[in-house]
């Protein structure tokens, strides 16, 4: 890796925005056990939930707080005394990014708090403050929907946040509702108005599909954080993804001028344990985490991949903990038999060579498929020849 490359910090906020989407809650041992996994993997902060918001995330922090080495840990509260009391109490000051939400629209303003402008400006100072007067150390003041904010408005938050003693700011594209330049402008502005050391941090919502494209955005503009889950998990069509941003930036490092010091190989198996504790299923289609992101049925994409792996693969799976995977459908060729068929040390004629193909994958059903293996295996046992072990590549 390139040192002389930008690092970018990692925020982990699986265990918070993750898990209250629907069907994604988790015990607070099983969050401890998953926060230790995350901190492994090398992010800078893992996010252990909202102390105030139930006994359950109040016990979580006190677990992560007591057993979480090396690597900071988060509580979410609002900009409210009482919780920021409550996340202290629960985690202490050690080690502890104590975040708050401030009230970034004009229309959460009206319709969600009923406040004014000045009324929140005045919340995030005086909460601020509080936490400093506590000890907390690091201080993050996230904007909700600072997407849909106007400039007097998120000047005045950022503005009250740094002068009342907070050390990040965090613009959230809560709605997901920005394009990639808009995103970047935004954060452009809060980076002018917010000089280094203070960290600017992304969290972007995928409700268009753009959560990675934006944070990417983001970090272009002069953020120096993003805010991820593991599988992309969270509200509604969830966060910007760890697994996808860290190997953006593990690829294309020279041509961002970035890097994340994340140990890809071993994210897949973090992300199986929160699918095993929340029930997820495995998608087939998802970039790095998906059944299929390494795997093909195609007989054009494997006759490539059978003659060098990189004709059709520019991420490649061991670097993720994967396997390739080739698969025998409808849509496979010839080319994939005759590599067994070459494994198994058989010869046959082409009128038997298009007897087998008929069979194995001319007649198949549209959307029937089957592993390398059992496809072998079966002809082993039709040519009567011993199986061999299934060389992909």
């Amino acid at each position: 890796m390139d040192q002389s490359t930008r690092r970018i910090a990692l925020f982990d906020t699986t265990l918070r925005d993750g898990e209250q989407a629907p069907g994604n809650a988790m015990r607070p041992e099983e969050k401890l056990d998953l926060a230790l996994r995350i901190a492994e993997l090398g992010v800078d902060c893992v996010e252990a939930g909202f102390p105030a918001s139930s006994p359950s995330d109040f016990e979580a922090t006190r677990l992560i707080s007591q057993n979480l080495r090396g690597t900071r840990f988060a509580t979410f509260s609002r900009t409210s005394r009482l919780d920021v009391a409550r996340a202290v109490e629960a985690g202490g000051v050690d080690n502890h990014e104590v975040q708050m939400v401030a009230t970034g629209s004009r229309i959460h303003l009206e319709h969600k708090r009923g406040i004014t402008a000045a009324a929140a400006v005045a919340e995030v100072t005086d909460t601020v403050a509080f936490a400093r007067s506590l000890g907390v150390e690091h201080i993050s003041v996230g904007i909700e929907d600072a997407s849909r904010g106007d400039d007097d408005l998120l000047r005045a938050l950022t503005d009250s946040a740094l002068e009342a003693g907070a050390t990040c700011i965090i613009l959230a594209d809560t709605t997901g509702c920005h394009l990639p330049a808009e995103y970047a402008e935004l954060i452009g502005k809060i980076r002018s108005w917010a000089p280094r050391p203070v960290r600017v941090s992304t969290h972007c919502h995928n409700d268009f599909g753009l959560s990675l494209a934006n944070a990417i955005a983001g970090l272009e503009a002069g953020a120096d954080e993003v805010q991820v889950t593991l599988g992309g998990i969270g509200e509604r069509a969830g966060n910007t993804p760890l697994e996808e941003l860290a190997a953006v930036l593990a690829y294309k490092s020279a041509e961002l001028g970035m890097r994340a010091d994340i140990k890809l190989e071993s994210m897949y198996a973090a992300y199986n344990r929160l699918r095993e504790i929340i029930g997820l299923e495995e998608p087939r289609n998802k970039a790095i985490f998906g059944t299929y992101a390494f795997g093909t049925a195609a007989g054009i994409h494997q006759q490539g991949i059978l003659n060098n792996p990189a004709t059709y693969e520019f991420v490649e799976p061991s670097r993720f903990g994967r396997e390739r995977s080739l698969l025998i459908a409808r849509h496979s060729g010839r080319a994939v038999l005759r590599h067994i068929l070459d494994n198994l040390g058989a010869r046959v004629t082409d009128a038997e060579l298009e007897n087998l193909y008929r069979r194995h994958v001319a007649e198949r059903p549209g959307g029937d498929c089957e592993d390398l293996s059992v496809v072998q295996a079966r002809m082993a046992a039709e040519l009567s020849v011993a199986p061999a072990s299934v060389v992909a590549s």
